[in-house]
Formats: C-alpha cells, structure tokens, sequence
C-alpha cells in the first residue's frame, strides 16, 4: 500500500484545511496588526496608514520603559518562585511510586479545568481582608491567644490585624504563580521521568550523599526540562492581562494592560500594535536563545 505522505494529493488534501485555518485566523491578522503598528492615530481614534517608527519610539519612552521593566521584574519573581515550588512537585512526581502518578498529575492539571476567570475571582474571595486567608489567620490568633492566657502568660500577639494584600503587587504574584505553576511542572516532570535512574544509583552506589546528587546529577539532566518550563513561565507571565487587572493596584500595571488599554479606552491601536509586536520579538529572541542552547548542547561532543 502507498503510503500516503508520498501521495501528493492526498497530502495536499489533508494539509488544506489546517493551512487555511492558520493563514485566515492566525498569518492574516497578525499581518494587519503588523502594517497597524506603523499607523498614525487620527484625531477620532481612527487609523492613518503611514510608514513610519513612531510608535516603537513612543513605546521606548520612560513611563512605558517602567511598566515594561516592571512587567520583566514580576514575571522573574514569578518565574523564580514558581521554580522553587514546581522542582520539587516534578520531583515528587516523577519518584512518586507508579500508582501514584496520574492522581498527582491530575492534580496538577485539574485547573485548566476550570476558566481562569473564575480562578481569579476564587482569590480576589482568598485574598481580600475579610477573605478566607485572613478568616484562617484571625481563628489561629485567637486561638493562640486563648492558650496564652490559660498558661497565665500576657497577651503577646497584640490586636489582630487582618493583612492587606489584595489590590497590590504581591497578590498579582501570587496569582500568577497560581496561574502558570502547571507550565513549570510537566515539561520538568516530563524530562525527570525520561531520567536513566541508573545514573543516581550510580551516584549514591559511589557515596555521593543525596543532596550532592541532586545537584551533581538530577539538577544537570533535568536542565532541558527546567529552561523549558522557566521560559514557558516567564514568557506567560510578561505578557499576561488578566491576573494583574482584577488583583492588582494602580501601580501594578503590566506590558498586558497597557497594550489592552490602548484598544479599549485609548482607541490608539498603532501604539498597541507596535507595543504588542515589541513582546513578540522579545518572545522570538528568548526562543532563539532557547533553540541555540539546546542545538549546541546536542552537537558532537
């Protein structure tokens, strides 16, 4: 029987309809907002076609310069955090006996069964000061300072006060790690369960002690797995729109916000374009990074 990969026709027929699909829904408009961020604003908000750099020179200035270094610092605090919280959930994971395994990563990916929106507005109810985090903080001061007094000892914790993180940019991390933690945790886990585990009985057979073999050996073998899950998450989180929207304050405005502004109230879409087109290369040079590394690491040795 011919195979059908050398059937020019059945492979044309086949290949149609994704093609189609990614040239109307995907080439076509990026191509427009492409020719936009080239654009003037009218004086109506409407569009004047124009060739000119304009608005990549506005989107360099200092106030929009600070919203994008401020967008950079959150997504590395995000990435960081995620990464201290997401290795040793791979970890657990991949080491976890077979039986366990799917339950866990269920786990992990069980809120992508849920709309992100609805996730978000679960910790606007978590974080605000009469939230469950300060209920939850309020009921174990209590309680601590009843002990207290029954053990005759002074009232040392004071006055409860309910801690005021919602509206601020602690709660956008802590929403985003939330958000993008899965992202961090399967491409790792799936690197750790490809791991040849002769290499860590070798190491421990050798006497290396386990936290050496966890740097030595795992840490090492994983690293494609961990430069795919931090890329993932920091990307994701540079870019994001809608966890600083709702949980963060006036000055938690990231690169998302600002270019979601510019098409909604501002009616500027040159500016927008061009800011979106700005993360997009960015994203482009960090992927090429990425592929540089992994094509140098796989060469002759």
């Amino acid at each position: 029987m011919e195979n059908w990969r050398n059937n020019k026709i059945v492979f044309f027929v086949l290949s149609l309809p994704p093609t189609a699909w990614l040239v109307i829904f995907f080439t076509v408009p990026l191509a427009i907002m492409w020719l936009y961020s080239f654009a003037d604003r009218g004086p109506q908000g409407q569009i004047e076609l124009a060739i000119n750099f304009d608005n990549y020179v506005r989107a360099i200035e200092w106030i929009h310069l600070g919203i994008i270094w401020k967008s950079v610092w959150t997504a590395a605090i995000t990435t960081a955090i995620t990464f201290a919280i997401g290795f040793p959930l791979a970890m657990g994971i991949a080491f976890a006996p077979p039986q366990w395994k799917n339950p866990l990563l269920l786990l992990v990916i069980l809120p992508f069964w849920t709309n992100l929106l609805i996730r978000t507005y679960a910790w606007i109810a978590v974080l605000r000061t009469r939230g469950f985090l300060n209920f939850g903080l309020e009921w174990i001061h209590d309680k601590l300072t009843a002990f207290a007094s029954m053990l005759g000892l002074p009232a040392l914790l004071g006055q409860f006060e309910a801690l005021d993180l919602l509206y601020s940019h602690n709660a956008v991390v802590i929403g985003l790690v939330y958000v993008y933690l899965p992202f961090l945790v399967l491409p790792i886990y799936a690197t750790l369960e490809k791991l040849d585990k002769s290499y860590l009985e070798a190491s421990l057979d050798l006497g290396a002690s386990h936290w050496r073999t966890l740097f030595s050996v795992t840490f090492p073998l994983a690293l494609p797995g961990i430069i795919s899950g931090c890329l993932l998450a920091f990307i994701l989180s540079m870019g994001t729109f809608l966890t600083p929207d709702l949980l963060g304050g006036t000055n938690s405005e990231m690169i998302g916000n600002l270019i979601a502004r510019q098409f909604t109230s501002s009616r500027d879409w040159p500016f927008g374009s061009a800011l979106s087109f700005l993360l997009l290369y960015f994203t482009f040079i960090l992927l090429w990074v990425r592929a540089s590394m992994a094509e140098r690491n796989s060469g002759p040795i």
